[in-house]
């Protein structure tokens, strides 16, 4: 077992003291969780820096401080979903060229086609600004609406878990819908999810077919699973997998109860941590600081209760069948070859029972690939978007910069 390995299992093993009141203990296991057992991605590349503690604050500090990523932000919106839960979204329009569009006549008393919609859905743990380069590539060419998955951002906490009903994956998917209805009510539109994100597509594909089969013309999975998530072992030994089962149940009750506590903690330990969390998110060593801290602060941000709510959810997807409904769409299916929280032989499952899709494993990548390999991400999505008749062919979408430190030689 790798010491990283070795320190992640012991952490969680000393998650009992959460009910002792050792707020620190409770901190390393709340992180250990977040991070190891529930997959929680988020990245931080100044943990090995050989300056002391005060240093590592003042850096992230001032890495928070003049970091651009997640600044993005469009036209505000809410919808509430089944059970009440109040859901943030933001759309961003496309504004044509010359200012607003000329009226134009009505031919035969109808109006134009609605545009194509761009609706992305994002991972556990994140928040829509994870979405950030794509956001920014594709802004001007393309409607697009980005939402906070409930409890997360600035979406409400869900009201049907304050009244003590477990978060499904279901739920998430009539979210998905409740958005849709408020913020794509017509037209055509393209559903984009990462990891939780692509787990609420195939949701909802399962519970609206007629939706998929009369208004989605293209679908990208980013980093996902379709089932199965109770074999990931997160790269762990199986020695570390099976202790982290065994003693998770009673963890995550203890963490939901002690969430106060745990929060104190997490911050305390926040450096012992963050060469765990990196490995997480990240593959690549040349990851710039200020985009591992961006998904940092993304993490920071999911109170801890949340992130134990959720975590059952997970063990029991399974939407196999329900990708048959994207079976006659243009299909992206792309995923980090070192994703050790969604490995990428998850998502070739997806392909193998979508044969007509693309699939795109990208080396030296983790499972924050949109973060870490924006530029890949983006033209690969361009495509996707030019054969769902999204955007015309011959377009330009643009970019969004890279996020390597590296120095071209």
């Amino acid at each position: 077992m790798s010491e990283t390995s070795a320190e992640a299992v012991e952490a969680v093993a000393g998650a009992t003291a959460v009910t002792t009141g050792n707020w620190r203990l409770a901190g390393i296991a709340g992180a250990a969780i977040g991070v190891v057992a529930a997959g929680a991605a988020a990245g931080v590349a100044l943990e090995r820096m050989t300056v002391g503690r005060g240093m590592r604050r003042k850096a992230r500090l001032a890495l928070d401080s003049t970091g651009p990523y997640g600044t993005l932000r469009g036209t505000p919106g809410k919808a509430y979903a089944d059970d009440g839960t109040e859901l943030y979204y933001e759309v961003d329009d496309v504004e044509p060229e010359g200012g607003p569009a000329p009226r134009r006549r009505r031919l035969f008393g109808r109006k134009a086609p609605a545009p194509v919609t761009v609706v992305f859905s994002h991972g556990y743990c994140l928040n829509q600004d994870s979405w950030h380069f794509q956001r920014a590539a594709l802004r001007g060419v393309v409607r697009t609406v980005y939402w906070d998955q409930r409890s997360h951002g600035r979406s409400g906490r869900g009201l049907a878990q304050a009244d003590g009903t477990p978060v499904s994956i279901d739920q998430l998917g009539r979210d998905l819908k409740a958005v849709l209805d408020a913020a794509v009510p017509e037209g055509p539109v393209v559903l984009v999810g990462h990891s939780m994100g692509g787990m609420t597509v195939m949701a909802l594909a399962d519970q609206f077919p007629e939706l998929i089969r009369d208004r989605v013309v293209g679908v990208a999975l980013v980093g996902t699973s379709s089932g199965r998530l109770g074999e990931v072992n997160f790269g762990l030994p199986v020695a570390g997998v099976n202790a982290i089962r065994r003693i998770l149940p009673g963890v995550l009750k203890a963490l939901g109860q002690q969430a106060e506590l745990v929060e104190r903690g997490r911050r305390a330990t926040a450096d012992l941590f963050a060469g765990i969390i990196k490995r997480y998110s990240f593959a690549s060593r040349d990851v710039d600081p200020a985009v591992a801290r961006f998904a940092e602060r993304m993490i920071e941000a999911t109170p801890i209760d949340v992130v134990a709510e959720f975590y059952p959810a997970f063990t029991d997807h399974d939407k196999t069948t329900a990708l048959a409904r994207f079976a006659d769409l243009p299909v992206l299916v792309l995923a980090g070859v070192q994703d050790l929280v969604t490995p990428s032989e998850h998502s070739e499952v997806i392909a193998d029972l979508l044969p007509d899709a693309e699939l795109v494993l990208v080396p030296d990548a983790g499972h924050l690939v949109m973060l870490e390999h924006p530029e890949v991400v983006t033209d690969r999505l361009a495509d996707l978007l030019t054969r769902s008749g999204a955007v015309p062919a011959g377009a330009t979408v643009g970019g969004y910069g890279s996020t390597s430190t590296a120095q071209p030689g």
